[in-house]
Parts: structure tokens; sequence; C-alpha cells
């Protein structure tokens, strides 16, 4: 099928980091630690949602790569003159029209809540792409009005994980934070009808075995595993909403346990969260809005030092805290540039 082209055209806010997020360069060189510089967005969770957070200092973070402690060099809080946000809304157009009809309000409410300096985006999934019907910006009345029903029908390539992974790689790279809220039931309806070798049982290779038997699909959609790494490639925190989808895969309780699995999987392993109840569908999105903006409201650049490989690539790290009633949300993985590179 050919895909849509065009379909992300992400103009983006330019921001900067705050000053003070690079490391000072007037150290003499024999007491600057060693290592390669990592910005990242980390989030402060409450322990028991009830109590205040505290607020965090970069002695209270550690990281480790392995058994070796990174030095942490700078903790920031994303307040202020650093609150800068771009926030990506994506419907899936799969999504049932009646089941979420009356949540699209509390999506909107929670948009007009946002700080002022907050870039709000709004785009539908659809044809293993994006279309952005409203491109970042800062006038939340604008993302309001674009909001609309999904269309409640299928595409020629329906995978909100396609969508998501389209999204990341168009979207301006920039030292802001980065954060994607989708709204899907996490089916991936294209993978689900085109069979691959572990979907085509012990008769796969014809012959005398006789033609290949088609299974559902076995496990977690394969791209889910794409999505989540190009999310942390690109330092995008991404969260969800469980929605319920339509079709006969949205009455299977196999694929639609396979959908949320995939959507609290990418969410872990981006820093973000999962909000459900189970695969039923949600009386109101609220309270799980309010979740997010709690966690949106809690978060910090954090600045370490990591070891630096031949090649670039992903690194896993574990980044924690032991201050009390804190619990940190990070990527699993971070992209780390090559030795020598700037």
């Amino acid at each position: 099928m050919k895909r849509r082209n065009g379909m992300i055209t992400l103009l983006g806010t330019l921001c900067l980091l705050a000053p003070g997020l690079r490391y000072s360069q007037a150290q003499p060189e024999t007491d600057r630690p060693r290592g390669t510089q990592v910005h990242v967005v980390i989030t402060d969770l409450a322990v028991q949602d009830d109590s205040e957070l505290p607020r965090l200092s970069k002695d209270d973070i550690s990281v480790k790569q392995g058994k070796n402690t990174l030095t942490v060099m700078q903790l920031l809080p994303a307040r202020n003159e650093a609150a800068s946000l771009q926030l990506m809304i994506l419907i899936d157009d799969t999504l049932n029209p009646s089941a979420v009809g009356n949540n699209l309000n509390d999506i909107r409410e929670f948009i007009k809540a946002q700080p002022p300096s907050a870039a709000i985006g709004i785009g539908y999934m659809a044809n293993a792409g994006v279309n952005v019907v409203q491109q970042f910006t800062t006038d939340h009345e604008l993302a309001v009005k674009a909001i609309r029903l999904p269309r409640g029908n299928f595409s020629s390539m329906d995978s909100p994980y396609l969508s998501l992974i389209s999204l990341a790689k168009g979207w301006p790279q920039q030292n802001i934070r980065r954060v994607v809220l989708m709204v899907t039931d996490g089916i991936d309806r294209l993978r689900g009808e085109t069979p691959t070798v572990s979907q085509l049982g012990p008769r796969f290779g014809g012959g005398p075995l006789g033609p290949p038997v088609y299974h559902s699909m076995p496990t977690i959609s394969v791209d889910a595993d794409s999505a989540s790494e190009t999310s942390q490639r690109y330092n995008i925190i991404v969260n969800s909403i469980y929605s319920p989808g339509i079709g006969r895969v949205a009455r299977s309780a196999w694929d639609l346990n396979l959908g949320l699995s995939g959507l609290s999987k990418i969410a872990d392993e981006t820093g973000g969260e999962c909000y459900s109840l189970g695969t039923s569908p949600l009386v109101s999105f609220k309270p799980y809005l309010d979740r997010l903006q709690k966690n949106l409201n809690n978060q910090y650049y954090l600045v370490f030092l990591a070891d630096p490989k031949n090649k670039p690539g992903l690194q896993r790290v574990s980044i924690r805290t032991e201050k009390s009633n804190s619990e940190i949300a990070a990527p699993n993985n971070v992209w780390v540039p090559a030795a020598g590179t700037k």
C-alpha cells in the first residue's frame, strides 16, 4: 500500500534549554569529569498521591550504567523560564466515536488549563502516519478547535506504533520537553492482517506439509519495540489513554490485551504512563489527565556524563532517587553520541 506522504509537517516552536544547563568549561582539564553530556527529561512521581513532592537537587539523583555510577552535572526543574513544553495529542481515527465522544471535552479542558508557554499540537493517526490538524501553537483555543470526533473507520495501514514512529522522526529536535499523549486502543490492525513467520504456525513452508496455517498475533506488535526505541532516541516521553476502537478485533479479548500491553510497554520505557481501567471504556478522562498534569508539573532536565562508544547509539541507564515519597520515571535508554563528537 502506498503510504501517505507529507502527513507530518511540524513547525515547532524554537526554544532553548535554560541557561546554565551546559556544564562550565572553565574548570582545569585535570579536574573535569570525563564523558559525554547527555540531556534527558525525568519525572518525579509521588509514591503516595496525597502527599506533597519534595523539590529534588542533583545530589538526590543517581544515574547508573551497569555497575558504574555516572556523574550528574545538573538538575533543573522544568518551571518558570525553563517550563517550555511541546505536547502533541494523537487521536486514533479507528476509535469508536460513541465511546470516546464525551471524553474529548476533558481533553479540551486539559488544553485550556496549560500554561501560556506550552505549545500544543493535535494529530490524527491513520495510514501509518499522522495527519497534523493543528501545528504546535501557544494559542490554546486554536488547539481546542482542532479536536474532532475520530472517523471511526479503517485506513489502508492502521498502526498506532508506525504513526508514532512517523511523528518522532519528523519532530524538529530541540532541547525542550517533548511529550506525546496518545488516545488509542493500541491494536496493530496492520500487522494483525499481514501474516509474519511467527503467525504462520508449524506448517509454514508449504510442500508436503501443506499450505501455511494462519494464526492471530502471538505477542505485542514488533512495531511497539521500534516505536519505543525511536521515541527514546529523540527524547520523547509517551503517555497514553486507552479507549476502545472499532471492528472485530476490538471485541477480541486477545487483541485488546495485546494492544493495551503495547501501550504500557512504550509508556514504561520512555518515562511516561499508560492510563486505563484494563480494556474497559473510561467513564471520564479527567482523573487521568489530572494525573498527567501533576506529572508535567514535576519534571526536570537532567544532565549527566555517559561513557561514549565508538558508534552512537542507545545505552541502558538506571535513574533513581532515595528521596522520601519520590519515584523517578525516566527512559530506559538514552542516546549517547560517538566518542570524540560534540
